[in-house]
């Protein structure tokens, strides 16, 4: 296998990538724009991870039972908490930033754009 993506298709595709760019502190690899200057596919690196992102152009289902996790480990608090501090902008908020049984810092969200995420130490 060359690589994994994460691929999403989601509403205000633009305000996606800005927000994940901040949240992640995610460098955009690969941009390719629709007419209307919405995202036909954008690849974000995040953690070594390629988050892919277009615009869904029709309704989709908001929510599901999928969820993307990153797993960053000890040491790496502060990066958990700023990725809090962005993605909890309008999110359905699962799980508050604290500790659990598994992991001394972590939250688990469903973000303003549908997507859920559980990101941890």
């Amino acid at each position: 296998m060359i690589r994994s993506m994460l691929q999403m298709y989601l509403k205000n595709s633009v305000e996606a990538v800005e927000m994940y760019q901040k949240a992640f502190d995610a460098k955009v690899l690969n941009e390719s724009k629709n007419d209307d200057g919405s995202y036909l596919h954008a690849e974000l690196e995040a953690f070594g991870q390629v988050l892919a992102i277009s615009e869904a152009l029709d309704e989709r289902k908001i929510g599901n039972t999928m969820q993307f996790c990153f797993h960053l480990g000890e040491g790496n608090e502060e990066v958990v908490k700023r990725a809090y501090d962005v993605l909890k902008d309008g999110a359905k908020i699962d799980f508050p930033l604290g500790p659990c049984f598994f992991s001394s810092c972590m939250f688990g969200v469903v973000d303003k754009f549908g997507v859920n995420w559980c990101i941890f130490v």
